[in-house]
């Protein structure tokens, strides 16, 4: 504990509110709310206290602490929820990947909504189903929608029909060809359909059915017959489980690699489908603290909340989060440890689940591993190298006619990338002009001219023929590195030229080994592009603001966060643009003076 945190601690007040920990740079590295922050945040610095290797861990490392004091422990609950989702503290459990999964987005802020696919939620008066952690499963539900109920596609309404509508996928609204009611009766079939409703499909389209029979419009009539015909297939694979109505079944399960939550999707007493989530940073953490952690989570960014929530265990905060849920996501949801019957079994086939998945995960992670040790000592044995090649740093380098030349260092570890380790250089004595032998020179000294052996790979492989191989060996044996091995990989048929041998290694095909070569080669390749391009397009990118005498990247920046646009900086007065922080009044003249000549000059070509 250092000064500033005993000053810190004998300043807490006997109030809730939200503790932030932060590391010496400032960095926040935990989380966490109390009823009384006098009480709980004292408690991490308590020596006489049995604290977990992971609560030691965090507290070697704060530096610097800060509270925020709120009304009550529910605001507390809030804050707290945002400023994780916010921060992401490194000691705070985590959902893994909880923002990548798409959903199915319904527009209904548009007079004709669409059905599209994204993986950002925000309030714009749309309805989000999902998330689904199956894109694949997600595409089908898509397909399957637009073949029963053939909503709109195009991002903006044309004039005349699009070849959509000619091939019977969309009844275009563009042209007025469908009324507003028939097509709001659409939408309405879709979110039954997506909510788990499909009684009330069948209801409906069984009443517009007879009704188009009694005006004898049988061909209407039979294409609504096919889409119940289709509805009641997809039906009758579900199996009804409870009369409940909506409920989440969550599951829980742990093993060495983390901890998975299964959560079940119960609509109208059906198993609609299932998400599962890896947590991380619980390694020390009670299953109580992680079913806690992972709640406020997930049903922070849910986009529905059933009525009836099921846990596996109990927890402390029941009445909190209920009150939560109701405050922040206007729902009322009923959180509850089933102790038999249906809903218990429902539960335990989420728990099971959960620990298959971690079974599964853990088999394929042993399995990947097996293959790539078993990769690195083929390759061993195929370059007759004195060790196995555990640590591999491969290079390439890219340009295009010379111009914006790059090069990248990726290395593998055990067969794995180790992307922490990967490097990238900006290659300046061949701008202009294409040498990629030249090139290689530059890196491989930038790399290995100053380094110790403890540094040093126990495999380098140059991304090209015997031409780059030469450039690199040149500067690496000349630095001193008589022993590591050094190899070129051909861009054709990956042959593998070694320094004392003219003619090249070839690898059997469908061996682990030249799998391994040629994922190193590629993921070299890749990020060196991934650069290039980046160096690329930051050279593209010129603002005609640019062209101003005064006017760098800070006032450019200025000028953009006050006016938005270019069009709204080339219409403002001397005065207006005199206002903006680090603009002054000649620099402002200077910049309206500049589009009056710009346009001077435009009107006149």
């Amino acid at each position: 504990m250092n000064d500033i945190i005993a000053e810190k601690l004998k300043l807490l007040p006997d109030r809730p509110g939200v503790y932030l920990m932060k590391n010496r740079r400032g960095q926040i590295i935990y989380v966490g709310k109390a009823i009384k922050l006098k009480n709980r945040v004292r408690q991490y610095f308590q020596s006489s206290r049995n604290h977990s290797a992971k609560t030691l861990a965090l507290v070697s490392h704060i530096e610097d602490l800060e509270t925020i004091i709120t009304a009550n422990e529910l605001e507390a609950l809030i804050l707290e929820c945002n400023l994780i989702k916010k921060h992401h503290p490194k000691y705070n459990i985590m959902l893994r990947d909880d923002k990548t999964y798409p959903y199915l987005k319904l527009t209904l802020n548009e007079d004709y909504p669409r059905l599209i696919t994204t993986r950002r939620v925000v309030k714009d008066g749309s309805r989000y189903f999902g998330p689904y952690t199956s894109s694949t499963a997600m595409k089908e539900t898509l397909n399957l929608l637009r073949r029963l109920f053939p909503l709109r596609t195009c991002k903006h309404l044309g004039e005349r029909p699009c070849l959509e509508y000619h091939i019977k996928r969309c009844p275009a609204p563009c042209a007025g060809f469908v009324d507003k009611e028939t097509y709001k009766e659409m939408v309405r079939s879709v979110c039954w359909f997506l909510e788990g409703k499909t009684e009330e499909i069948e209801t409906a389209l069984t009443e517009k059915m007879q009704q188009l029979a009694q005006k004898l419009e049988f061909e209407l009539a039979g294409k609504i017959r096919d889409q119940l015909a289709a509805i009641r297939q997809i039906t009758e694979k579900q199996k009804i489980l409870t009369d409940t109505g909506d409920m989440d079944a969550v599951g829980m399960a742990s093993s060495p690699l983390g901890t998975c939550m299964q959560v079940f999707f119960v609509r109208n007493g059906k198993i609609l489908g299932r998400n599962q989530f890896l947590l991380t940073g619980n390694e020390d953490d009670s299953g109580e603290n992680c079913l806690s952690a992972f709640f406020k989570q997930y049903y922070n960014d849910a986009v529905f909340i059933p009525k009836e929530i099921l846990l596996p265990i109990d927890i402390e905060e029941t009445a909190l989060l209920e009150k939560w849920l109701l405050e922040t996501k206007k729902a009322k949801a009923k959180i509850i440890v089933p102790k038999r019957g249906v809903k218990k079994d429902i539960v335990q086939m989420a728990n099971e689940n959960a620990a298959k998945y971690l079974h599964d995960q853990e088999s394929r992670l042993r399995d990947n591993q097996a293959r790539n040790i078993g990769a690195v000592y083929d390759l061993q044995k195929y370059l007759n190298l004195t060790k196995p090649p555990l640590r591999m740093e491969c290079f390439d380098i890219s340009h295009i006619q010379g111009s914006e030349t790059v090069a990248s260092m990726v290395v593998f570890q055990d067969g794995k990338p180790d992307k922490e380790s990967y490097r990238r250089f900006k290659i300046n004595s061949t701008e202009g002009k294409p040498d990629d032998f030249m090139s290689m020179r530059e890196v491989t000294m930038r790399r290995y001219g100053k380094a110790i052996a403890e540094d040093m790979p126990d495999l380098i492989i140059i991304d090209g023929g015997k031409g780059q191989l030469s450039s690199a060996l040149e500067i690496i044996r000349g630095a001193g590195h008589m022993t590591v091995p050094v190899v070129g990989l051909a861009k054709q048929f990956e042959y593998i030229f070694t320094e004392y041998s003219p003619e090249p290694v070839i690898l059997p095909r469908q061996s682990d080994a030249l799998y391994l070569v040629q994922q190193i080669r590629d993921e070299a390749h890749r990020f060196a592009i991934t650069y290039h391009r980046k160096l690329r397009t930051k050279r593209n990118k010129v603002s005609l603001l640019d062209n101003i005498a005064g006017v760098g990247a800070k006032r450019r920046k200025a000028l953009f966060d006050r006016f938005e646009n270019i069009g709204n900086i080339k219409n403002a007065t001397v005065e207006e643009l005199s206002a903006v922080p680090g603009i002054s009044e000649n620099i402002a003249k200077s910049i309206y003076n500049f589009f009056r000549t710009h346009e001077l000059i435009s009107k006149k070509i």
